[in-house]
């Protein structure tokens, strides 16, 4: 049987790139680190992405790689699935939230000491 061209590409990248950039992100958050929110929104942002592609590729393949039984295709495709695409979105607007916070204060008119 001949595998997904897509599937094996996303899956190199997650192991490869999503895998480890993750991990530096947690320990990021953990250290207080300056690029932790960054990082956040970059591997956030590409989580989504693969996420938004694999349901795409699925939906114009007639889902033909998903078990039609509703309980199936509901419960665990859609469901357990939507979980990766619910956590990153949440993620991201979190990201974006505190980068936006961020470059308010930075933004903010300085007033000089006298």
């Amino acid at each position: 049987r001949r595998s997904d061209d897509f599937t094996v590409a996303m899956e190199t990248v997650t192991a490869w790139a999503w895998g480890p950039l993750s991990f530096l992100t947690f320990l990021a958050l953990l250290r207080q680190h300056p690029a932790r929110y960054i990082l956040q929104l970059v591997v956030s942002l590409g989580q989504l992405y693969g996420d938004i592609l694999y349901f795409a590729t699925e939906a114009r393949a007639g889902w033909a790689h998903s078990d039609p039984h509703p309980f199936y295709f509901w419960g665990y495709f859609v469901g357990l699935n939507g979980l990766w695409v619910l956590v990153p979105a949440l993620l991201l607007l979190d990201a974006g939230r505190e980068l936006a916070r961020a470059q308010r204060g930075h933004d903010r008119p300085r007033h000089k000491a006298h």
